[in-house]
């Protein structure tokens, strides 16, 4: 039925409407960046990731990476969990979506409910109706992942660090009883709108919180020198539930940069793809 289907809401905007001129931008980010890509990564166990999401002509290119390393890891996964600011406040301060299915012009993509059932978070369409910064990641995961792969879409509106807290331990407590493969996506750009240089040294601040695995940091950070990373509290989301799936958690900068290396300007939006990742299997309680 159409109301059971997430129509895409920026598919023309944020990357192509197209079926092959989407592909066709995604292989040839994927030529640009596959040279720098450190596959290395890949063999470890991946908790997840915070990847940006502007528009592919300018993010794609940060993105990639996150999405490289995970395909190349070869590691199971039943199902993407992706935790998103809710740019426009529509939403409750945690929502999940109502629609079991998302399209994008790749295709259909499930919404799984066993585990969002489990979740036990509210439902609001109207954080994820006309919201970008969830959908950007559904098409990369169609083209990178198994066909099988479903998707747990999370907005959020309240990003504090309670917020954050709850949410990681919510995830946490599903995965669990679910039993299911997961990885969880933080969906964040960096600085907005700045000077290259004065974002990149802004951005440091967090990014040296988000190393310590300080999610508390991270919020202050960002309050306290009104740094405009939109997606913060995902970010701290999955610093938690990083830390709550295991002790050893590290993470790893896998590219960064700004709208500027695509239309240069004085004033440009910062983009950092960060893995998290165990060298050690994950633990399942």
């Amino acid at each position: 039925m159409t109301e059971s289907v997430r129509k895409p809401a920026v598919s023309g905007l944020f990357y192509p409407s197209g079926r092959d001129d989407l592909c066709k931008l995604i292989e040839e980010i994927e030529d640009r960046e596959k040279d720098n890509v450190d596959f290395s990564f890949s063999q470890n166990h991946i908790i997840g990731g915070i990847v940006p999401h502007a528009g592919y002509i300018y993010s794609g290119y940060q993105a990639i990476h996150f999405f490289l390393v995970l395909q190349n890891s070869k590691q199971a996964v039943d199902t993407v969990i992706i935790v998103n600011p809710d740019h426009r406040g529509f939403g409750t301060g945690i929502a999940l979506d109502k629609h079991p299915v998302w399209e994008t012009p790749l295709g259909q993509i499930e919404v799984d409910n066993e585990l969002c059932e489990a979740l036990e978070i509210p439902v609001s369409s109207n954080a994820h109706n006309d919201e970008h910064s969830g959908e950007v990641m559904v098409p990369f995961l169609q083209y990178y992942m198994d066909d099988n792969l479903k998707i747990a879409p999370v907005s959020l509106s309240d990003q504090s660090y309670e917020a954050a807290d709850n949410l990681a331990h919510k995830i946490d407590k599903a995965v669990n009883e679910t039993g299911k493969r997961t990885i969880v996506i933080a969906s964040s750009d960096f600085s907005h709108f700045i000077n290259p240089n004065e974002g990149y040294m802004l951005d440091n601040l967090v990014c040296e919180k988000i190393d310590k695995l300080d999610a508390e940091g991270v919020y202050e950070t960002v309050r306290k020198n009104n740094i405009s990373v939109c997606g913060y509290g995902p970010i701290m989301t999955l610093i938690e539930y990083s830390k709550l799936k295991h002790p050893d958690v590290k993470t790893k900068i896998l590219r960064r940069g700004n709208s500027g290396e695509v239309s240069p300007s004085a004033k440009v939006v910062n983009y950092i793809t960060t893995l998290f990742f165990s060298e050690k299997p994950i633990k399942s309680s």
